[in-house]
């Protein structure tokens, strides 16, 4: 596409819209996780003046153009090309042009080899614009219904039963909530292992094509998830399990409280601080404090009477 043929401009149904120019850099634009309307201005501004669009499947990035009329030229990046389009794509950052980055769906990075072209981009001096916007990460919290104040991503979990397990058990007892993605072929296998690794009774969802016409967010325990998903059943779509806190995590501070009080009468206050961290799953510094809060309010014992 010639400079001539440009239009920096977007199309939202009949009116135009023109796109500034931007400054160099690499832009990491977050696109839509389904519904193309999940797109900020931000980001079409950015995709309409890029100078190119990075996208790990051009027929998939034209889709969403087409949608907004952008007129910009695309090139395949992605985990089988990445070691040979890298370098072409900072020589370009080099020579002072405006390059978008883009995934499939959602914001990149997230779960895809994208930080490698931004590692070296930074390590290079050139300047990075992240462009935030829809991702399914996000998307399944918000959905879920489960706590989010502590959240740990898993991604794609291996997919042998050995290391999948493994990496289960590795995260199974922290006091977070999981998320993770998963293929519709190996979700009822995932759940099952879910369920006999994290016990049956752990809150969990399953959030399917969020955001798409057919959009479902099935929630309950890790064992009824395991019978309504079965290993051999056939499920379509996009998938994301988030996986509640263990119930003994979720200690409230009153609980914490008579757990330090009874470990105080063994053991200092930095250690029992330590012990309960460990099985409230609290802050230790916070318990610690507590701790000692405790320690001086203690009534004194009598010397004799």
């Amino acid at each position: 596409m010639s400079d001539a043929q440009r239009d920096p401009a977007f199309w939202i149904e009949t009116n135009r819209f023109a796109a500034p120019a931007l400054a160099p850099g690499l832009y990491v634009v977050a696109t839509p996780i389904g519904h193309l309307d999940d797109i900020t201005l931000r980001a079409l501004k950015t995709l309409a003046a890029a100078d190119l669009v990075c996208c790990e499947d051009t027929r998939v990035t034209r889709v969403l153009l087409d949608r907004y009329q952008i007129r910009v030229p695309l090139s395949a990046y992605h985990e089988h090309n990445a070691t040979k389009q890298r370098p072409k794509i900072l020589e370009r950052l080099a020579a002072g042009e405006a390059i978008a980055l883009v995934s499939d769906a959602g914001t990149p990075l997230v779960s895809d080899p994208g930080f490698r072209l931004v590692e070296e981009a930074a390590a290079a001096g050139h300047a990075v614009f992240p462009i935030p916007g829809a991702s399914a990460l996000t998307a399944s919290l918000t959905a879920a219904g489960l706590p989010t104040d502590t959240v740990v991503f898993l991604g794609f979990l291996p997919q042998k039963g050995g290391p999948r397990r493994r990496r289960i058990e590795t995260f199974a007892r922290l006091p977070a909530s999981l998320v993770l993605y998963e293929s519709p072929n190996r979700l009822g296998q995932t759940l099952a292992d879910l369920t006999e690794i994290c016990g049956t009774d752990r809150p969990a969802s399953v959030c399917r094509e969020l955001t798409k016409k057919f959009e479902t967010v099935t929630r309950g325990t890790l064992g009824a998830l395991s019978q309504a998903f079965p290993v051999k059943g056939a499920v379509k779509g996009e998938i994301a399990i988030v996986v509640g806190p263990p119930a003994d995590e979720a200690a409230s501070a009153d609980d914490a409280e008579a757990l330090l009080s009874a470990a105080l009468e063994r053991l200092p206050a930095g250690k029992a601080a330590a012990e309960v961290a460990r099985i409230t799953g609290r802050d230790r510094r916070e318990l610690f404090q507590m701790a000692l809060t405790l320690k001086a309010d203690a009534p004194a014992e009598d010397d004799a009477s």
